[in-house]
Formats: C-alpha cells, structure tokens, sequence
C-alpha cells in the first residue's frame, strides 16, 4: 500500500501543479513581460492518416515527398495513448525548421489538420500540437520522421526551450577581451501549453571575468517550472583570448 500511494504521488502533484498554473494565467498582470511566439511564423501543419508503420512504409513515404510521423497524447508531462499515424509533407517541415531553426521549431505550437487528403478539404481531426522530435538526415537535413504532442489548453508539456544571449555588448568581462564559454543552449521547463515561451533569455550585461550563470539565474514565467538542476551551468566569462594572443606572439 505504502509503494501505491508512492507511485501514485508524482501524477498528484502534477495536477496540483497545473491547478496552480492555470490559476496563475488568470492573475498574471504582465503577460508582455515574458517572451511571445511571433504571429507571422504561425502556420497550420497538413497531415494525411498513415495506416501502417515500418522500415518499408516509411521508405515509400520520404520517397513520396512525405514525412512519417505520429501524433500521441500527453499525460502529466509523460507520453500516453491516443495514438494517430499520420505522415506530412518534407516540403512543409523543411521550409519551418530552416525558418526557425531545429531548436525553436520543437518549443513552438502548431495548429494540425488531418485531411483525407492533401489537396482535399475534408477534415478528419483539427488539433494543436507540439513537435517533441525530429529525425534529420545526417548529410541533406532533410525531416526523416516528426513526434507530435496533443497540447490542448490543460495539458503540461515538457519543453526543451532555447536560449537566446542578449546584452553581449555591455557585458564588463567581454568588453575586457575575455570571451563567453556557452554550455548550455537550451533550458528544460514543465510548461502549461498557453503559456510555451518560444525562448528564454539570457542576459549578460553584468557578467565579468570569471563569473558565470546557472539555471537557477533565469528569468521566466512564474507558471514554467524548472526540471533540471538549478544548479546546471548556463555560461561562463573566461579568460582573454586578446591577452593570450599578444602573449604569443611577444
């Protein structure tokens, strides 16, 4: 009984959690404070039902021009069921990724429409989703297979969200000559689906020589609850490559 409710308490929590967040979005007071997507990326993702899965369908799909792909539920931040097998088109997931980027196309929601078929109206399913993973080829770059999250208004996601470094320029460390060591490009957060920012930011305006800034450091929206250690190195100011150079060459 002991290791039942255990087991039991995780998925509990979790729908505190999104009890408390949704209760947040309605007093959030200042929702221009926090980053947005931008509207003009916004796009519906066509998709056609795909009967069966496999090395060989899959095969006949890229070489139709389509991408297998599978929409799945999300439960309490965890995969679930509802299970749909669909296929898109290489075109379309090519031209957003290469828009936005790899990172920035799997932290932003789409609107889904699963048709018939492609040049056909009838819809069989409209569904906001979240890309959870794509499959590259390793020489084209080409979209091999696509995951998709249902991401209805009450779900939480996990979202590998990126990071995007302002105030370089006024950073005293940096305007010394020293230079920035990147070690993480992105942040893991648990994230009501209203409320995915398409980036987090990272300022380094204050950052000298030698100091550095941790997970803990960034600034997000107060209803994103971090899932990595507060603690997990974001950057560091090193060194001088300036000095280092004309130590070289003395």
């Amino acid at each position: 009984m002991l290791l039942q409710r255990r087991c039991l308490s995780a998925p509990l929590q979790l729908r505190r959690y999104a009890q408390s967040a949704a209760a947040a979005l309605v007093d959030d007071s200042d929702p221009d404070s926090f980053p947005r997507p931008d509207p003009k990326y916004d796009e519906t993702i066509l998709a056609v039902p795909r009967l069966t899965s496999g090395k060989s369908i899959a095969a006949k799909e890229r070489k139709a021009g389509r991408v297998p792909s599978i929409i799945f539920e999300q439960e309490d931040g965890q995969y679930g069921g509802n299970k749909r097998l669909i296929s898109v088109r290489t075109n379309q997931i090519r031209k957003l990724v290469n828009q936005l980027g790899r990172s920035f196309f799997l932290s932003r929601l789409y609107s889904l429409e699963v048709r018939s078929d492609f040049e056909c109206d009838d819809v069989i399913e409209r569904v906001r989703v979240l890309p959870r993973l794509l499959q590259l080829h390793s020489s084209t770059d080409a979209p091999l297979n696509v995951t998709f999250i249902r991401a209805p208004s009450d779900a939480l996601l996990k979202v590998e969200i990126p990071l995007v470094f302002i105030g370089d320029d006024i950073s005293p460390g940096l305007k010394k000559g020293a230079y920035l060591n990147t070690i993480n490009r992105t942040v893991k957060f648990l994230c009501p689906a209203d409320v995915i920012p398409p980036y987090i930011e990272v300022d380094l305006s204050e950052l000298d020589v030698g100091q550095k800034l941790v997970m803990g450091d960034l600034k997000a929206h107060p209803t994103l609850k971090l899932i990595q250690s507060k603690d997990e190195p974001i950057c560091k100011i090193m060194g001088s490559r300036v000095s280092d150079q004309q130590k070289k060459t003395k």
